[in-house]
């Protein structure tokens, strides 16, 4: 270090501080400014300031006094001596470093080509011998085994290649030195005895002796040797080129390059060393050598080529032993790295990701089924069948998931890197910023699912701040954490869907199957090969997607250019099977189902409709398209000569049963007026056409379903009296930033809280059960761990200001854990929404709560359940519980949510039940068939009696390819409402509608009446489970099977025209529904005995017994509540019925009594006048304004 400079001379001072300031610069040292030290000593020494330097000070301002205080003190990182820069040259610095090694290779390298060089030109028989000068080498006599030791000490070594062989040494020796100077520390004898400096003394010694001792210049030095300080000088001029350039290379690379350059150092060693030793006995060539090096080391010892002398021999030993000791360490050391770098799985190379597309998929835990759901959605579009799908998980792979990935449907297209979303060397390795997508999924089997969201939250920001311009699909758990993943192209929030769903399924039933089965990729051929008819069309119906098109593309609705919408949906589906549900205007993003009458089809809208497949794929839109330009009228499809590929046909079979009709014109279609047997009392008015531009004030609500209007104008004085005091508005508390506003039924002023607890009376009421309340409608019982803030979906949409009040259900949340005041806080100005603390496992709970009045039982999957020693075990205590309220409550209609989607078999169990048996044979062959919605055809599920939140994973997938179907499904499900868009409701078909006949003619009938859009059936059918009737045996002879094969034959081709049929009217399919259940079964067929009817009959009694003692125990609980045991009916049950959905169906599907429609209605705010929007405007501000005082305390 030096001392501080310090001048009296103005001069002298600003040449010091410039000095100082210079050596400061170059040589990295620090200011320290002692300014702050008050020490009598330094005040005496420092000498006034110049003159000019106070007037300087009087033009700048008057600066600080301690400013004159101010010393610059330097300390030197580096010291200024000869060796200390030459350390830096040489040895410190990178890039001289890198230049000094690159230099010091090449000179290995010129040593090792001048060695063969002098070998090629060495003749062993001209070689001097300054040793025996009396007999030369070429004078002495051979005799047999005997070793001519000058022709190894000496050899043929001509001037010119000496020189060079001398200047190299010269250069070599001089840079060892220096190199050992410099990196001396204190140790003499360790820098003496290393390796590398002991072979560059025997390489480069012997050739500077040689300049002052000529006769030694042909002798023997062993220069091959150097390709040892070769390879040293390599590897360190690897490790600082990549220091220089700020990259780091694999240790997987750094090992293989090491273990490569010592197979060939130990090659060129022993072919050198040994063609040097066999010119004293057999000679043989530097080819020679190396090929027998080559034979040995490879183990393969061929014979032909082998050394005839002991030192030659002597050498081989000794390079084998080395061999042997060196070469598996190396083994072992790549094999190490070789299986971590499996485990972490590598990297996707930057060209793949240039040259190749490929989306990331970030998870926390990787299972078989979340897997498999991915791929399978994922690569079930034929565009993306050319994408790589590069998994990037913090854990190890699992054995399934290696055992899945080996398969060389996956191996090729599907990259599993281990790693954190967190780390920027990992989203390096899975090149994130060259990425399609990022798929960013929850963990939802975590039993904490908001620290679950907070792990979510922080992978989406790291992607996004590492890959601004990648797109992120993000799953999210809770939905108060929604709003931090806001930035994300596409967020899927787990409990909004849910609750939403689950809710809607009390409404309108299957709800939940119905979005599953859209949300879906199919085509349609599940159960296409069964005998079940409800299973062919069931499936085919499954296969319905939803699909966007520009209207000026569009075949299908290019000629509904300027009218309606609801013309242009009705006729679309009468014509090509189609279902318009929703169209988008180009200047505005918003997509709206439904829009009505009053929206006029523009060129540039885009129309979404469900169909078997997009129009694009539709075969016979081009046979069309070709009559067309030929001048032929067009016609259906089979009335053309030309034959359609069985594909095409398969995949719009829908479409061939709408053509196959050739439908009347819309003049006689709407002369359809009711049969004469209805009587003319009873005559309803004939479907009216739909106009193409309908007058929307004309438009009123059907006749088949109930008026809204109804409950505001024509409601009697009870039903008045119970929903008079109810107004509409905005919910005025929302429990979590970012739930959609919506228009919903709310109390005029807020209820107390503990008006809320169901069984608990308070100083406002004295009611302590559900049947103190006297409600009118049946309740909706939630069964939920706690009181979460996704609960507040479930309210919404049944609270929605489109529900008729009289229609509304009380709705009844049974909590293990009783909620707290922000939930309260969020509820409590919702009509008839209560609360109490209880399980579905206590009967006790069950009773208070009203059990017996309710029509619907959602019981909500529980997270503290969530976590499980062995994964699919974690439904088991929902699954025994619900199936014990099953058995207790047999006509509750019981909504269950599981974890697993393949638990779902377990609900409503049925152990001896045949045809269970059967549909589990058929679920296993669709699966193994490769079908996406191999579960759709258990009864739970086809129902909506079971829901599984997995199931909906392929919303966020689909959404890569189709944008829109987020949006769609919120619609649908009432979770966001836009202005003008319709909603998601049901209608039930009665006997007195049964004289619609068909679909289509319902389709007209709402469109030109309501302005409403059916989207599909929930249809019922009565079905014998009972284990009397599957265990019944059938004794037919081959001649009936045969009887009966044909009349089936003939059943399915005329069916072809017909895609429903009542099974009641049509024995021979029930008789072979029966023979296909017990087949798959694996019955034997036996003929009935006597014994076995005795024992059928006790069996029965003995279930009859049971269900006796089961009721019995209900009653007698209620009896010690106080209840009255009048509302249980314990026989009362629908266990012999099933019921399934058809999505979109053909227009000639017949209607049957009981029939569930799904319909998308306009929205009602967009076809009122504008006063009473007004009106209902200023109410709604009114009510809102006893909320706002309570808007701060939103839980977060």
């Amino acid at each position: 270090m030096s001392p501080p400079r310090r001048s009296s001379s103005s001069h002298g001072d600003r040449t010091s501080t410039e000095n100082l300031q210079k050596n400061n610069s170059s040589n990295s040292g620090v200011i320290l400014d002692i300014s702050t030290l008050k020490m009598a000593e330094v005040d005496s020494e420092v000498p006034p300031l110049p003159p000019r330097y106070r007037f300087r000070d009087l033009l700048l301002g008057d600066q600080t006094f301690q400013n004159d205080d101010r010393v610059q003190v330097e300390f030197y990182v580096n010291e200024n001596t000869f060796k200390e820069r030459l350390k830096l040259f040489f040895i410190k610095n990178q890039r001289s470093s890198l230049r000094i090694r690159l230099f010091n290779f090449s000179l290995k390298i010129l040593t090792c080509a001048l060695y063969i060089l002098r070998v090629s030109l060495d003749n062993p028989k001209d070689t001097p011998c300054p040793m025996c000068q009396n007999n030369s080498l070429t004078n002495t006599t051979e005799t047999p085994g005997e070793i001519k030791w000058g022709y190894i000490f000496w050899v043929n070594r001509r001037v010119p290649v000496w020189a060079i062989q001398v200047t190299v040494a010269l250069i070599s020796f001089l840079e060892t030195m220096l190199i050992t100077y410099l990196s001396y520390k204190g140790n003499i004898w360790e820098q003496i005895f290393q390796i590398s400096f002991i072979l560059e003394m025997i390489n480069t010694v012997p050739f500077i002796i040689t300049i002052f001792w000529p006769p030694l210049r042909n002798i023997f030095v062993p220069v091959f040797l150097n390709c040892w300080l070769a390879k040293g000088a390599l590897e360190n001029m690897i490790n600082d080129f990549h220091r220089a350039i700020q990259r780091t290379h694999s240790a997987m690379f750094n090992q293989v390059f090491i273990l490569i350059c010592t197979l060939l150092c130990l090659v060129f060693t022993g072919a050198c060393g040994i063609q040097h030793l066999e010119r004293a006995g057999k000679e043989l060539s530097l080819f020679d050598s190396f090929y027998f090096c080559i034979v040995t080391f490879s183990t393969v010892g061929y014979g032909d080529v082998t050394p005839q002398i002991w030192p030659s021999q002597l050498l081989v030993v000794i390079l084998i032993c080395v061999a042997l000791v060196v070469l598996p360490l190396q083994f072992e050391e790549l094999a190490y790295l070789w299986m971590e770098s499996q485990k972490l799985g590598g990297n996707y190379s930057r060209h793949r990701a240039q040259t190749e597309k490929h989306v990331v998929l970030c998870v926390s835990s990787l299972k078989i089924d979340l897997l498999m759901d991915f791929l399978n959605e994922f690569y079930a579009h034929p565009r993306l069948q050319d994408y790589y799908v590069v998994i990037l998980c913090p854990t190890e792979i699992d054995i399934q998931v290696r055992r899945i990935l080996q398969i060389p449907l996956w191996s090729q297209r599907v990259i599993y890197l281990q790693g954190s979303a967190l780390k920027d060397q990992d989203l390096m390795r899975a090149k994130m910023d060259d990425a399609e997508a990022c798929f960013i999924l929850s963990s939802r089997n975590e039993v904490d699912r908001t620290a679950a969201d907070h792990q979510t939250i922080l992978r989406a920001w790291a992607a996004k701040d590492f890959a601004p311009n990648c797109p992120l699909y993000v799953q999210i758990l809770k939905p108060e954490n929604k709003f931090h993943v806001k930035f994300a192209d596409h967020v899927v929030c787990e409990e909004e869907f849910k609750y939403a769903m689950l809710a809607l399924n009390c409404v309108c039933p299957a709800t939940s199957t119905l979005v599953t089965l859209l949300v879906h990729t199919s085509r349609g051929q599940e159960g296409q090969l069964s005998p079940e008819q409800w299973q062919r069309t069931y499936g085919r119906c499954s296969g319905n997607e939803v699909y966007h098109i520009r209207l000026c593309d569009s075949k299908f609705f290019g000629e509904y250019d300027g009218k309606s919408f609801t013309y242009a949906s009705f006729h679309a589906h009468k014509k090509y099977g189609v279902c318009l549900i929703g169209v988008k205007r180009e200047d505005n993003k918003s997509i709206m189902l439904n829009p009505g009458p009053r929206h006029i089809m523009a060129a540039t809208d885009t129309c979404y409709y469900i169909n078997i497949t997009k129009e694009e794929n539709s075969a016979f839109i081009f046979k069309q398209e070709e009559k067309h330009n030929k001048g032929l009228p067009v016609t259906g499809l089979y009335d053309a000569p030309s034959r359609l590929p069985v594909h095409s046909i398969i995949a719009s079979m829908g479409t061939v049963a709408i053509d196959l009709q050739n439908p009347d014109p819309p003049e006689e279609s709407s002369k359809l007026t009711l049969p004469t047997e209805n009587g003319a009392g009873s005559r309803r008015p004939s479907i009216a056409p739909v106009l193409e531009i309908a007058d929307s004030s004309a438009i009123l609500p059907c006749d088949l379903l109930s008026d809204q209007s109804e409950d505001e104008t024509n409601q009697s004085d009870e039903e008045g009296s119970v929903g008079s005091d109810f107004v509409k508005g905005y919910p005025p508390n929302s429990p979590y930033i970012g739930s959609s506003p919506t228009l919903c039924h709310l109390l005029p002023q807020k209820a107390p809280f503990c008006c809320l607890r169901l069984d608990k009376g308070c100083t406002h009421n004295s009611f302590e059960d559900a049947k103190a309340y006297g409600f009118k409608n049946k309740l909706i019982i939630v069964s939920a761990e706690m009181a979460g803030n996704g609960l507040y979906n479930f309210i919404v949409p049944l609270r929605a200001y489109y529900r008729p009040r009289k229609e509304l259900n009380p709705i009844v949340l049974l909590l293990d854990y009783p909620p707290d005041n922000h939930f309260l806080e969020a509820i409590c100005c919702f009509p008839m929404v209560y609360f109490m603390a209880g399980t579905i496992d206590n009967l006790d709970n069950l009773l208070q709560c009203g059990i017996i009045y309710a029509d619907n039982l959602v019981v909500v999957d529980k997270e503290s359940t969530m976590s499980a020693e062995e994964d699919y075990m974690a439904d088991a205590k929902t699954i025994v519980n619900v199936q014990t309220m099953f058995r207790l409550f047999p006509s509750l209609s019981i909504i269950t949510e599981l974890t697993h989607p393949s638990n779902m078999r377990f609900m409503q169990f049925r152990a001896k039940d045949c045809y269970s048996l059967a549909l589990s044979k058929l679920e296993k062959i669709e699966r193994d068939k490769g079908s996406n919605l191999a579960f759709m055809f258990r009864l739970p599920f086809a129902a909506g009696r079971v829901f599984s939140i997995s199931m909906l994973d392929t919303l966020l997938y689909q959404s890569f390819v189709k944008d829109y179907m987020i949006a769609i499904a919120r619609l649908l499900l009432g979770l966001d409402t836009t202005p003008g868009s319709g909603y998601l409701c049901a209608m039930k078909i009665t006997e007195e509608d049964l004289w619609i006949r068909t679909y289509g003619r319902l389709f007209q009938k709402l469109c030109s009446s309501s302005a409403e859009i059916p989207i599909g059936i929930y249809r019922t059918e009565s079905h014998m489970f009972s284990t009397s009737e599957s265990q019944v045996s059938i004794n037919v002879e081959q001649g009936e099977e045969q009887r009966d094969r044909r009349e089936s034959w003939k059943e399915k081709t005329a069916h072809r025209n017909s895609t429903t049929s009542d099974q009641s009217e049509h024995p021979l399919l029930r008789k072979k529904s029966l023979q296909w259940a017990r087949r798959l079964s694996r019955k034997s067929a036996k003929p009935s005995s006597r014994a076995e009817r005795i024992s059928q009959q006790r069996l029965n009694l003995y279930r009859r017994s049971e269900r006796q003692e089961l009721s019995e125990l209900v009653k007698n609980r209620m009896k010690h509540l106080g209840l009255p045991t009048v509302g249980y009916d314990e026989m009362n049950d629908h266990q012999n019925t099933l019921s399934y959905v058809l999505i979109n169906p053909p227009p000639d599907t017949m209607l049957e009594l009981n029939d569930i429609v799904y319909i998308i209605r306009s929205d009602p705010l967009a076809h009122m006048p504008e006063d009473s929007q007004v009106g209902q405007t200023r109410s709604m501000r009114n009510q809102q304004d006893f909320g706002t005082e309570t808007r701060d305390e939103t839980h977060l």
